[in-house]
């Protein structure tokens, strides 16, 4: 498994949540009434980043004659924004913000976040109406989404161990056996720093100095870092 981790600065209610997999974004293209609603889809971590993909794409797709877009960022949600561009009032930026606010990501959670998705339409000469433009650009971004790669976002407490040079290897091996997430090592002059990345809860904690006390003969100890966002695999 690989792991992607950032630097956590300012604790969230949320200590998990569901985004898109890091990468170049994700794109799809449904036709209704010969209109094309190409919907492209980006992780973003900043407004700067959501805002970008719109600029992005009107470069790319100059001749169309819609750019609508909504993105929803923060382990909390709490920035929320959409635009019609063009479309009547309430017809594409909100329907496709409900999207991605209502989009299940397991039974009954509503988690998705850190994601900008643009819906560009080429009109193809036949009106869809107020309830037909909501449908569709709903549709767009659900489509997209049902398709979509989507890792899971977790807070997560780092540990770290120190072990002599020689012995590093082996026992990274062995917590990765063990199931465990390893984030960043760091070497210093007599010792490796291996880092793991476990739930931040105590009963968790513990199980991990237990384990690592059976791996090293109780001859390494964990040492308690910053807290810190990793992806991980669905």
């Amino acid at each position: 498994m690989s792991y992607t981790w950032a630097v956590q600065e300012q604790e969230s209610r949320a200590s998990a949540y569901t985004t898109l997999a890091a990468g170049d974004g994700f794109r799809h293209e449904i036709e209704i009434k010969r209109s094309r609603f190409i919907t492209v889809l980006r992780r973003a971590g900043t407004e700067e980043d959501a805002r970008a993909l719109v600029s992005d794409l009107r470069r790319e797709f100059h001749d169309a004659r819609h750019h609508c877009s909504a993105f929803v960022l923060g382990p909390d949600r709490d920035i929320q924004r959409s635009s019609d561009d063009g479309e009547p009032s309430g017809t594409a930026g909100i329907p496709m913000l409900e999207a991605l606010l209502r989009r299940e990501t397991a039974p009954g959670v509503t988690d998705l976040s850190d994601l900008s998705a643009v819906v560009v339409r080429y009109f193809g000469g036949i009106l869809l109406g107020a309830g037909g433009l909501v449908r569709a650009y709903s549709e767009s971004v659900s489509t997209a989404l049902e398709l979509a790669p989507l890792v899971q976002r977790r807070r997560l407490r780092i540990c770290a161990v120190r072990v002599p040079h020689a012995a590093a290897g082996r026992l990274e091996n062995d917590l990765r056996s063990a199931g465990y997430a390893m984030a960043e090592t760091g070497y210093e002059t007599q010792s490796t720093v291996l880092r793991l990345a476990l739930p931040d809860e105590p009963g968790d904690l513990a199980a991990a100095a237990d384990r690592l006390a059976a791996l090293t003969a109780g001859s390494a100890a964990l040492q308690r870092e910053d807290t810190e966002w990793i992806d991980v695999p669905r």
